[in-house]
């Protein structure tokens, strides 16, 4: 596999261009509405500029959803290099939440989009299963969290918490499953063993 060759940087700015408009766009839901060239005159660029990046809708999903992801693990990262190792996976889990709130269709759009990309999806999903790896091994490292409970059990409550997100009452029990989930990793006192 060869490394991709550096943008120049007018293309660079184009692609970003593309990348953030296509966010708006499947944010809002609005995606599936236009004709693909009539997305390249909503980002302002021309139509062979568009695909010469993007050749596909399903291209620019993915770039889309590697920008998402990649945001993500950036503020786990720095989450991590701010803040006490509990408070970090808490505060990151929390924003999971939020995130899933403030971009609903985004996430559909990604969904229907991508259905077909599972690599993809799958890549993206083992760097943010990383990112939640990392935060819960440094908080077991400084002793606030259990080191029986695996990276998975807080991915499925993130995946159920998303699934659920048409539920009348998604948000506030979006934010008690979190709850539940850092309450039960919490690392508990031995009573048995007072010392």
């Amino acid at each position: 596999m060869t490394a991709d060759k550096p943008l120049r940087a007018d293309a660079q700015r184009n692609r970003d261009v593309l990348i953030a408009k296509a966010r708006e766009v499947f944010d809002a839901g609005d995606f599936f509405d236009l004709r693909f060239d009539d997305f390249a005159r909503l980002a302002g660029v021309g139509t062979g500029t568009l695909y010469r990046h993007f050749p596909t809708r399903e291209a620019l999903a993915e770039a889309v959803y590697h920008g998402e992801v990649a945001a993500l693990c950036d503020r786990a990262r720095r989450l991590q290099g701010a803040l006490p190792a509990a408070e970090a996976l808490a505060t990151f889990l929390r924003g999971m939440v939020d995130h899933i709130a403030a971009h609903a269709g985004l996430a559909r759009t990604l969904a229907t989009l991508m259905a077909d990309r599972s690599g993809a999806r799958a890549e993206g999903g083992r760097a943010l299963e990383q990112a939640v790896t990392d935060l819960l091994a440094a908080a077991v490292r400084d002793g606030t969290v259990r080191d029986d409970v695996d990276t998975g059990a807080v991915m499925m409550a993130l995946h159920g918490i998303s699934a659920a997100h048409d539920r009348p009452d998604w948000r506030a029990e979006a934010d008690d499953v979190i709850t539940l989930v850092l309450d039960g990793l919490r690392r508990r006192r031995d009573c048995s063993n007072p010392v």
